[in-house]
């Protein structure tokens, strides 16, 4: 029997998932309209909170508090403004008596104390003209946004004498989670048709473009569906929506860019469709399972965390990597063996050619997209050819820009997530920087400091005095006693959560008392959540990177690529943490993007951008060392191996990175600060790996390393070819590609010598 008479090979797999292509599409089509219906009211089940660790002393102390002195802790402000007049003016003295008494009524509404009750300074700006009513909504999030709905607008505006406007806690976390929604459904609409036109022009076929944004939907709308089942047994933020969206766009144009990408060169080359969806499947589908475990490691890493902010990222991120690759894997062959050479149809490019008749085109609708893979091909094999002959300069010089751009993470200030990460215009912003502006101390911020145990009164006043003479203290207040517990009420000098409030934390908690106590506050549980990461920071790298070696080893059978991978990927890194700094920390830029600078960065905010950040640059990682090790197992030529690596994936990587940067970006116009700086860092940094990373570092590194790159210790090669999978099926080294080694231009006829080689693969 000769090759041609050979019938269609595929493996098991592939029979599995083209068996019945149409049942399979019809079944993901069930599936997706299930996961919208069950993931519809996602957004309101969420939190907004999450940063605080839940066993910290701050945490466990919020708890008593609340439980013990429910008025302890106010989480709503109504800041009442009398223009031109004094707060001690009687009419305005009246309105403001009368508003809280109105608000001590409200269902829900406890504590309420104002400036014209207590005459505390603290509740009185320094001119005079404004003063604050403070009260605590009771219930979790849901109900206390629920009160603040109903309550809200009958304070908000003109009373009287005075104007009102409703802050606090409550206020900003509420207001958060609304813009939020509503940015992402922006975003949403900004990265579809702008990805869409992208993917056009990727493919040139409107039908090949349409296959990665559907495999992009079912992969979000199905990781809603995971996290609204998630609602029912844990917390979770409301912030990895943005995550979803990214990535579940991301991934999922990644790995079908890939898979359909390899789809068609192997259809061009055999011309059966199902035996080219063996091939791709051999071949890139073992690539995307890769890439898929690599991402969801990185991700996986987050779980470490404490704080629920954290852990709901790795929630969504794990279910989207996930059903992306899932999606990418099942659902996407099936369509393509249904599809076959149609999967080059509606070849919108054709509608820009000069010269070329219709005839001619209608006729061969998959040669334009061939030749200018060929093209493509050609300029990136200039492009490795250029790097490699001078390896030294280009390691050296990318190296140092990369290290240069990251100096700026040196100067970063930790801090907590508050008003000023909304836009502003937002009311619980201006009711917030009006307090920060024009209040002393930092009411409704300050630090509580619960005591446990039975004591005197003068041994509560003694310890009175003893808080009171530390440095960073303005003014204590207290103790409120019930039966053995009291709690006191500590104004730090500065704003809530500077550094010396943070080291007033510390020197509280080392105060003596003849009695338990516990410190809490915001600047409390920024200190608590500080050393929750610092505490399990290490192991999630540690775990981040033992996985992905393991990982790489697998697809690769070297000792030396995998330590590169983790190494270079941290490096591609550089640039996106300094840019945060620079940007977001010191605000330069902030009048153009349209936010305002809280002078530090959010705790959890690196270790979110770092988890996603390596997963994605992993991810490209794994699609060139895939097809350089495809070529080397081929050839057994270091040098040829790795410009054929770049040449048949620097286009592709560069149109993943580049669609994934516009997801990023368009969730990046956000009005909340932190979800603008994962955007738009997230995207740097994406664009960085791809452009600079893959494209100068790795092959001039890979150059100086020369043949040593591929070595492995007898037990580790042996386990390899035991365990290890690698894109395509082993094949004896031969000795024709090296000529292609020479100074000689490869582009044209490698690039069709590659398609076959692949079609044989």
């Amino acid at each position: 029997m000769t090759e041609v008479d050979k019938p269609p090979r595929t493996g098991g797999f592939t029979r599995l998932v083209t068996a019945r292509p149409r049942l399979s599409l019809l079944a993901a089509l069930v599936l997706t309209v299930l996961a919208v219906l069950a993931g519809s009211d996602v957004a309101d089940r969420m939190g907004s909170g999450g940063w605080e660790d839940p066993d910290a002393e701050s945490t466990n102390a919020t708890k008593a508090l609340e439980r013990e002195f429910p008025d302890s802790q106010p989480n709503v402000l109504l800041l009442v403004d009398a223009g031109r007049a004094q707060v001690d003016d009687p009419a305005v003295a009246a309105e403001g008596r009368r508003l809280a008494e109105r608000l001590a009524g409200e269902q829900g509404v406890t504590g309420v104390r104002s400036y014209w009750q207590t005459g505390s300074p603290a509740l009185r700006a320094e001119d005079g003209h404004e003063a604050l009513i403070a009260a605590r909504i009771t219930g979790d999030e849901t109900t206390m946004y629920e009160t603040l709905d109903r309550i809200a607008p009958a304070y908000r505006g003109e009373s009287g004498p005075v104007d009102v406007s409703v802050g606090g806690p409550v206020a900003v976390r509420q207001e958060m989670q609304t813009i939020i929604q509503e940015d992402l459904l922006r975003a949403e609409m900004i990265a579809l048709p702008v990805t869409l036109v992208l993917l056009v022009m990727v493919f040139g076929s409107a039908v090949a473009a349409l296959l990665p944004l559907g495999i992009g939907v079912v992969a979000i709308l199905g990781t809603n569906a995971v996290l609204r089942g998630l609602t029912e047994f844990t917390d979770v933020s409301v912030f990895a929506m943005n995550l979803t969206t990214a990535l579940g766009l991301g991934l999922a144009i990644d790995y079908a860019l890939f898979i359909v990408r390899r789809f068609r060169e192997e259809l061009a080359a055999d011309g059966d469709p199902l035996t080219a969806v063996g091939a791709t499947l051999r071949t890139a589908g073992r690539t995307v399972l890769f890439s898929a475990l690599t991402v969801a490691v990185s991700l996986a890493a987050m779980l470490l965390f404490p704080q629920y902010f954290l852990r709901s990222f790795a929630y969504a991120g794990i279910a989207v990597v996930l059903l992306a690759a899932a999606a990418a894997l099942i659902l996407l062959p099936a369509a393509l063996v249904l599809l076959g050479h149609r999967v080059n149809s509606l070849d919108l490019r054709r509608l820009f050619r000069r010269g070329r008749g219709k005839g001619a085109a209608d006729a061969a609708p998959e040669k334009p997209a061939q030749q200018a893979a060929v093209e493509e091909g050609a300029a990136w094999g200039r492009t490795a050819r250029v790097v490699m002959r001078r390896a030294p300069f280009f390691a050296l010089g990318t190296t140092a820009v990369l290290v240069l751009l990251g100096l700026p993470f040196l100067g970063v200030k930790f801090g907590t997530a508050d008003d000023r990460q909304l836009p502003s215009s937002a009311e619980s912003h201006i009711v917030q920087q009006h307090i920060r502006d024009g209040f002393p101390g930092s009411p409704g911020g300050g630090l509580e400091i619960l005591a446990e145990g039975r004591a005197t009164g003068a041994q509560y006043a003694a310890y009175k005095e003893r808080v009171a003479a530390l440095p960073e203290v303005l003014r204590v207040e207290g103790p409120l006693m019930k039966g053995d517990s009291a709690y006191f009420t500590v104004l730090p000098e500065g704003e809530a959560v500077d550094d010396p409030a943070q080291r007033l934390v510390d020197e509280l908690r080392a105060v003596d008392a003849p009695f338990d106590t516990k410190v809490t506050g915001m600047a409390a549980v920024l200190v608590d959540s500080k050393d929750a990461i610092a505490e399990q920071l290490p192991l999630a790298l540690v775990l981040i990177a033992l996985v992905t070696l393991l990982l790489v080893f697998l697809l690769t059978g070297s000792v030396l690529i995998p330590i590169q991978a983790v190494v270079l990927n941290a490096l591609s890194l550089t640039a996106m943490f300094g840019a945060v700094v620079w940007v977001f920390q010191d605000g330069h830029l902030s009048g153009l993007l349209g936010f305002t600078s809280p002078g530090s960065i959010e705790t959890t905010l690196p270790v979110l951008m770092f988890c996603v950040a390596f997963g994605l640059s992993m991810d490209y990682g794994v699609f060139l060392l895939s097809r350089i090790k495809e070529e080397y197992e081929k050839t057994g030529d270091h040098d040829q191996a790795v410009r054929h690596g770049l040449q048949r994936t620097g286009g592709l990587i560069t149109a993943a990175a580049v669609i994934l940067a516009v997801v990023m970006v368009a969730i990046g116009t956000s009005r909340v600060t932190n979800t603008k700086m994962l955007g738009l860092g997230i995207a740097l940094a994406v664009l960085m790996d791809a452009m600079i990373v893959r494209s100068l570092l790795v092959p001039s590194v890979m150059r100086l390393t020369g043949r040593a790159t591929w070595w492995a210790p007898g037990p580790l090669r042996r386990f390899h070819e035991r365990f290890g999978l690698s894109e395509g099926e082993s094949a004896p080294r031969t000795k024709e590609a090296p000529a292609a080694d020479a100074e000689q231009p490869d582009e044209p006829s490698e690039g069709r010598r590659d398609t076959v080689d692949a079609g044989r693969s």
